[in-house]
């Protein structure tokens, strides 16, 4: 495959799998290692690609997030939307700025992202058979103690092959929130989440970026947006109907086949 190609390829990876419970940076650490990809240094072309994953959410949502932004002023259930999100938000606001190092060390590790990959799974499946009937329906619903708590959990996915969005949504499913209402919170919660990271993270290695590949990187942005925007619409309909086990049983494929090539080579 050209690099072209394999940028396409890795857009493509990043717009289905940002959404759903089987980890984005896990799926793109492992591949760009896999393919030889000439990714730029400092993670350059894995970082602004999840841009067009962000600006997906804004797309599908747009209409939501202009109602919370109109009513933020004077309508008390936009006001705790916003709250909750917000809230949702510091744990890895506050917690991902502290460990960023250990964090990025992490980031080289394809072992460490399979065995995330192999466990998560199974952890999935345990969740999804321990769960009781839901008793908050939509976000303003979330109390703010529950929206700081599912908040706690997103910070479970600083470690790369966890999903950020598997973890804020088996999160909020073992408080009760409604498989819905606790999907639709993931991806709001990714958009300042996803953009905070993504300039942070360009910030810590500004020294070392590299956009002379700005077409790979360009390719990969536009893949990863119009993708995404398929997975956002989607995502919810068929959750409504399937459940997340289905993603436990990929994640669990993918991590022990990783496994067995990682430890054959």
């Amino acid at each position: 495959m050209s690099d072209w190609l394999i940028a396409a390829f890795l857009g493509l990876v990043e717009g289905l799998t940002e959404f759903l419970p089987v980890s984005s940076t896990g799926h793109l650490v492992l591949l760009v290692d896999l393919l030889g990809f000439p990714a730029p240094p400092g993670k350059t072309f894995e970082i602004v690609i999840q841009l067009g994953a962000i600006l997906a959410v804004c797309v599908v949502y747009r209409a939501r997030l202009w109602r919370a932004t109109v009513g933020l002023a004077s309508d008390p259930h936009e006001q705790r939307f916003v709250r909750n999100l917000l809230l949702a938000f510091l744990p890895a606001m506050v917690i991902g700025a502290v460990a960023y190092p250990w964090v990025k060390r992490l980031l080289d590790s394809p072992m460490v992202v399979a065995w995330m990959l192999l466990l998560g799974g199974f952890a999935i499946l345990a969740i999804e058979r321990s769960v009781r009937a839901p008793k908050v329906f939509g976000i303003s619903a979330l109390s703010p103690r529950l929206s700081l708590g599912i908040g706690f959990f997103q910070v479970l996915a600083m470690v790369p092959g966890v999903s950020r969005s598997g973890a804020t949504i088996m999160g909020a499913l073992l408080a009760g929130v409604e498989r819905k209402t606790a999907a639709e919170f993931s991806f709001f919660l990714a958009i300042p989440t996803m953009f905070a990271a993504t300039v942070y993270s360009l910030y810590k290695n500004r020294d070392v970026l590299d956009f002379s590949n700005l077409g790979l990187i360009a390719i990969g942005f536009a893949v990863a947006f119009v993708v995404a925007v398929v997975v956002v619409r989607a995502a919810v309909g068929f959750v409504g109907r399937h459940g997340f086990a289905p993603f436990a049983y990929y994640r669990i494929v993918i991590g022990a086949v990783m496994l067995a090539v990682l430890f054959t080579r």
